[in-house]
């Protein structure tokens, strides 16, 4: 039992005489833009969506601080090679990541390309990421890597010299 279509009648006059379903619009009777006022807002459209993906790529690093803390917490408080090499990841990226801060936000620049186009979300990138290089240094203090002591100093210490006591 196969059917088959047969698409010729779609052409049939009595389909183009119904009239257009309610709340219909023709696209080409609304359609009234100027091309110079629609190449404008496409443009302004395009600026907007570009200062967009520049505040999302602005506090990804913040966004990824979770993911990380977790990981921080499941390698543990001791010095093994896993969390040294976790501790050195959130150590290193940041500093990666604020040195090609210009190229990371190149492609969400204006046109009117000037060294302080998009301060906040420059600015808000830096602390994103000093955040996160924070976080690595609460996790080398807890770990025991940071000199915060006094028994830490020792070997930097001189000793006073003594008293003579004489017992005769």
């Amino acid at each position: 039992m196969t059917s088959s279509l047969n698409y010729t009648s779609i052409e049939h006059p009595r389909w183009k005489n119904l009239p257009p379903p309610p709340n219909f619009s023709n696209l080409h009777s609304t359609h009234t833009k100027t091309p110079a006022k629609a190449a404008a807002a496409a443009a302004a459209s395009y600026a907007a969506l570009k200062e967009k993906r520049a505040w999302d790529l602005a506090i990804a690093p913040a966004k990824s601080l979770p993911m990380q803390a977790f990981m921080l917490y499941m390698s543990g408080g001791g010095v093994q090679i896993f969390s040294m090499g976790i501790v050195l990841m959130l150590l290193v990226t940041p500093i990666k990541n604020i040195a090609g801060m210009n190229a990371a936000f190149a492609p969400f620049m204006p046109t009117s390309t000037s060294p302080t186009a998009l301060p906040l979300q420059k600015l808000t990138y830096i602390l994103c990421n000093l955040l996160t290089l924070a976080v690595g240094l609460w996790k080398c203090r807890s770990m025991g890597l940071f000199p915060t002591g006094t028994g830490d100093w020792l070997a930097f210490e001189t000793r006073g010299v003594p008293r003579e006591i004489s017992l005769l």
